[in-house]
C-alpha cells in the first residue's frame, strides 16, 4: 500500500525536519516547501497529497494566502502552524476552512497525534470505520464494539465515545470539546455527563479502562 503523504511547508529548514522526522517515524510519506509559492507547486504537481501541515507567517507568499488559494481547489485537510496567540488568527483560520490550528512552539508528538486523527475522521489512509487500539476494536460501519475478541454491550453513546476516544488517541480532550463532538453542540447539558459515561465505558473495559486517563481539571486522553 502507497503511504500517505503529508506536505510540510514552512521557511524554517529547521523545523520542517523535526515535524518530517516525527511524521516519516509513523511511515508518511514528507514532502516539503520552504515558501507558499514552492507549496502550490508541489500542491498542484502531486495529486494525491493526503494532508498539509502549512506555516502562516512565510515570504512571497503566506500560510493564508496558500489556504485561500487551496481551498478553491481542493477539501484536503490543513493544519495551519503559527507563532501567534491571537484568537482572531484562529478565527480566521477556521472561516478559510482549516482543520486544525496548532501556535508554535508545539510538541511534535501531538502534531503527529492530530495528524492521525483528521486522517482517520477524513477516511483518508486506510479505512476508518475499523479502529482499535490495545485490544479494543470499534467497526464504526456494524456499530460493533469488541475487546480481546469479545463483543461488548454498549449504550450508543458509550459507542459514540468510545470511538471518540480511538480517533484522537493521544490528544488532551476538554469535557466541552467531547460534548460538542460527541453530543453535538445543540446539546445543552451538564458537563458532568461526560463523566458518568466515563464512568460507565471505563467499567465496561475492564483493565483497559485505565487506557481513558483523567486530566484533572481540564477532561480526558485517550492512551494506550
Amino acid at each position: 500500500m502507497e503511504k500517505c503523504k503529508i506536505l510540510v511547508v514552512d521557511d524554517e529548514s529547521r523545523m520542517r525536519k523535526l515535524v518530517r522526522d516525527f511524521l516519516v517515524k509513523k511511515d508518511f510519506e514528507v514532502l516539503e516547501a520552504g515558501d507558499g509559492e514552492e507549496a502550490l507547486d508541489i500542491f498542484y504537481a502531486t495529486k494525491d497529497i493526503a494532508l498539509l501541515i502549512l506555516d502562516v507567517m512565510m515570504p512571497k507568499m503566506d500560510g493564508w494566502e496558500v489556504c485561500r488559494e487551496i481551498r478553491r481547489e481542493s477539501k484536503v485537510p490543513i493544519i495551519m502552524l503559527t507563532a501567534r496567540g491571537d484568537e482572531r488568527d484562529e478565527l480566521l483560520g477556521f472561516e478559510l476552512g482549516v482543520d486544525e490550528y496548532i501556535a508554535k512552539p508545539f510538541s511534535p508528538k501531538i502534531l503527529v497525534a492530530r495528524v492521525e486523527a483528521i486522517l482517520r475522521r477524513a477516511n483518508i489512509c486506510g479505512n476508518s470505520d475499523v479502529l482499535s487500539a490495545g485490544g479494543i476494536e470499534v467497526n464504526k460501519a456494524s456499530h460493533i464494539a469488541t475487546i480481546d475478541g469479545q463483543s461488548m454491550e454498549l449504550s450508543y453513546k458509550e459507542f459514540e465515545l468510545l470511538t471518540y476516544f480511538l480517533e484522537n488517541q493521544g490528544i488532551a480532550l476538554s469535557r466541552e470539546k467531547i460534548l460538542n463532538s460527541v453530543w453535538n453542540y445543540d446539546y445543552f447539558g451538564d458537563a458532568r455527563t461526560i463523566d458518568t459515561h466515563v464512568k460507565k465505558l471505563r467499567s465496561k473495559l475492564g483493565d483497559k479502562g485505565e487506557y481513558i486517563k483523567t486530566i484533572w481539571g481540564m477532561g480526558y486522553k485517550f492512551e494506550v
